[in-house]
Order: C-alpha cells, then structure tokens, then sequence
C-alpha cells in the first residue's frame, strides 16, 4: 500500500497513542504555518483531518491566514461551533433537524468526499479479503465471533482462515465515520436498522471503545483478529489491511477514487440543508463502493470572520479539491454539482 507521510503513521503499538495524539487526534492540530493574516480555528471530524492538516501550511501561503484545527470528532466540532468557541466545525454527518436549532443560524456545506474502510488485523492472510453487508452487520452485532466463520470463509474461497477471535474496535465518541457506518449497515440489515439504528454515537452491542479515528485504528494495529473502522488514509498511512466490499451490482470495490466517485455519483444534488447520502448505492453504480460519504464544514451564517471564513472555504472547495492534496489521502475532488452548491452556501456567509 502507497506510503504516506508520518503525520499520521503508527510506529509501533506503543509509541501510537502518543504519536497519534498529537499529530492526528491531537486537540491542538497541527503546526500553523507562520501568518501576519487572520487566524481560523476549527475543531471536529478526525475522519477529513489527514486532509485539513495538508491544506493548513498551503493556507498559510495562499491566503495569509492560519488555519487551527483539533481534530476532537464530529460530535465535538457540532458542540464547539454551536457554543461559537471557534470559527467552524466540521462533521461527516449531516446535522439534524435538532442540531440545526441549537446551532442558531448555522449552514453545513459538503467541503470533501471520502470512503470509510473497514480495517482487519489478520496476520499471514492477505488484503482486501471479501465481505458484504449483511455478515459485517453480523459482526458488528457481535454474532460472528471467529474469523472461519462460515459466511465469511463462502465470501473468501480458497484462502485459509484462522480460528482467530474477533475483536471489534469501534468509537467510543461522536463520530461521523460511526454514522457512516452504520447508516451503511441500517441499510443492508433490517435488525441493524430497528436494534441500533443511525447516529453519530450508537450502544455498540460488543467491542472496544477508542476515541478518534486515530484510537479505532491503534486498537486495530495493536490487536490480531480486531476489525474496525475509519477513513481510508487511516489504513494507507499505517499500513493496515481493508476489505473490499460487495456492492449492490455483486462487485467487490475498494475505497479508492474511483470507487468513492461512483457512490457520489448516485445522489449529485444536496437536499435543502445541503446534506447528501452515498451510502448503499443502487445496483446501476457498479464501481460504487458502499460505504463512502461527505463530509461538511458547519459555518455561522452571521460572523465577524466572514471575509475570512469565505475566503477559506472557497480555497478549500477549489484549490484545496487538487490533486497535491487530495489523492495520496484517497479524498476524492467534488463533483460540479455539489461545488456550485457548496459555493452558493459559502456566498451567504456575511457579517
């Protein structure tokens, strides 16, 4: 798997947490690029984070501003922009009606696109070993418990299984990447969908708790037989083995480009609140891979930054889409429709 920088690189299972912690899940983010401009801070999603931290020195030259960002969760980053404790927040998952209310003038613009992997430690059995929705949510509700498992050995003919426990890591704060999930697996498991549901924070039926993406996947690293999940730069960076998923056209995608840009592909128009699902997508999609999503910047729509807001989500919506920072991460540039969405919002931010 293609390497990437060590801004996000596990090094061992006992330096993770501390490296991890700052450069990644690190409240403070990371270091600012030197500016005599305005300073922006944000705080939430550590799904879009690996992204952020690429567009922090590049705003620093582009525009003279600095860009802070914590990457606490998307939970967090809603309750920090609705208390105005920073300048924007940011969330893979929509905010709802509720959310809306208490944020009190508040837009969410679609900023990234993305994939959810679902990561496995499985040492001496390959990558990309096969899974599809319904045995996942059989995981995840914990009633597949060993990696020979039946339904997962008939996914995976003619690779050798081990009679490994499985342990399953999942978040233990709000979390976008846990709303993709598992409005992925309300989607292809009725039990999943009427016992657990779809939220940012679930009662998780088993597993181990970690906070950030950056915890989901140092449990995984440190832990053979664990499964668990995060954005897809998590798995690149740290060398972690992922599955390819069956889609509703029978094919087993991965969360790379072209795979991310197919499931975008099958909902191109924001709702009202400028919310968009991609998870599941219908069987005509069939390079779709099913458990991707956007992710959105949560801006007051009345700020003292507002020149400085706009000018930076602009940047981030165009300039940032580049391929110099998206494609080693496996973001994927917004489709037309949703930027000239996500430019008409950013046009309504005023002071």
């Amino acid at each position: 798997m293609p390497k990437l920088g060590t801004s996000i690189r596990i090094v061992s299972a006992v330096a993770a947490a501390a490296l991890l912690a700052v450069v990644v899940a690190g409240t403070a983010g990371a270091r600012p690029a030197k500016s005599a401009g305005a300073t922006i801070s944000g705080a939430g999603s550590t799904f879009v984070a690996p992204l952020v931290f690429q567009w922090q020195a590049a705003v620093g030259g582009a525009l003279g501003d600095t860009l802070n960002y914590a990457s606490v969760g998307s939970g967090a980053g809603i309750t920090q922009i609705t208390a105005r404790t920073v300048d924007f927040g940011a969330s893979d998952a929509p905010l709802s009606a509720d959310q809306f209310t208490a944020c009190n003038g508040c837009e969410q613009i679609p900023w990234a696109l993305g994939g959810t992997a679902i990561m496995y430690n499985l040492p001496g059995v390959k990558n990309l070993l096969h899974m599809d929705g319904p045995t996942l949510a059989k995981i995840f509700f914990g009633q597949i418990t060993k990696w020979n498992d039946p339904a997962i050995a008939k996914l995976n003919k003619g690779v050798t299984l081990p009679d490994t426990a499985i342990t399953i890591a999942h978040r233990s704060d709000g979390s976008g990447t846990t709303y993709n999930l598992v409005d992925y697996l309300s989607h292809v498991s009725a039990a999943w969908n009427s016992q657990i549901g779809t939220a940012t924070a679930v009662n998780w039926p088993v597993g181990v708790g970690a906070k950030g993406s950056s915890g989901v996947t140092a449990v995984v690293t440190s832990t053979p037989g664990a499964i668990g999940y995060a954005d897809v730069a998590y798995s690149l960076a740290n060398h972690v083995k992922y599955f390819a998923m069956k889609n509703n056209s029978g094919k087993f995608t991965t969360p790379g480009s072209r795979g991310i840009l197919a499931a975008a592909l099958s909902d191109p128009k924001p709702a009202a609140d400028n919310s968009l699902s991609i998870v599941n997508p219908p069987k005509k999609f069939d390079n779709a891979y099913p458990i991707s999503t956007f992710t959105y910047v949560i801006v007051p729509l009345q700020t003292s930054k507002a020149a400085d807001l706009k000018k930076f989500i602009f940047w981030a919506v165009t300039q940032g889409q580049k391929g110099t920072y998206t494609a080693k991460l496996r973001f994927v540039p917004l489709p037309k429709p949703v930027l000239v969405v996500a430019e008409k919002a950013i046009a309504k931010i005023h002071s």
